[in-house]
C-alpha cells in the first residue's frame, strides 16, 4: 500500500462521487440551498470545490492507507468492512453535528453522508490491492 495505491482509491471514490451527485443533483441542490439557473445548473460553476474536494479525499484515503497498514487490513473484505465503518461511523456523524448547527435541512446530511460512507467503502477496497 503506497502513494498508487492513495491516489487510485482516491480518483475512484471521487468518480464515484461525480455518478453519486448527478444522480441525486436536484434533491441535493435543493436541499443545499443552491441558486440554480434557468437551465437548472447552478449559477456559480467555479472549480475551486472540485479541486478542494479531491485534496481532501487524497487527504482521507492517505490517514485510511496509513490507519490500515498499521492495523494489518490486508484484504478486500478487511478493507470493505473498514472503510465502511469509517465512513458510516466516523465521517457520516460529523456530516449530521455541521448540518445541525447550520440548520440545513436533515435531508442534506443523509445526501452527503450516504456518499462518504459509499466513498469510503470504496477507499477501504481499494487500498489493499495496490
Amino acid at each position: 500500500m503506497g502513494l498508487l495505491s492513495v491516489v487510485v482509491a482516491a480518483v475512484a471514490a471521487f468518480a464515484f462521487g461525480a455518478g453519486y451527485y448527478m444522480v441525486l443533483a436536484k434533491p441535493w441542490m435543493a436541499a443545499a440551498a443552491i441558486e440554480v439557473g434557468p437551465d437548472g445548473k447552478p449559477v456559480n460553476e467555479s472549480p475551486i470545490p472540485y479541486i478542494v474536494s479531491f485534496i481532501c479525499i487524497l487527504l482521507v484515503a492517505g490517514m485510511m492507507r496509513h490507519t490500515f497498514a498499521l492495523s494489518g487490513i490486508d484484504t478486500l473484505g478487511k478493507g470493505l468492512q473498514s472503510g465502511f465503518g469509517i465512513g458510516l461511523f466516523f465521517i457520516t456523524p460529523w456530516i449530521f453535528i455541521n448540518t445541525g448547527y447550520s440548520n440545513r435541512p436533515w435531508k442534506l446530511a443523509v445526501i452527503d453522508g450516504g456518499y462518504a460512507t459509499a466513498a469510503a467503502t470504496i477507499i477501504g477496497g481499494v487500498l489493499p490491492f495496490l
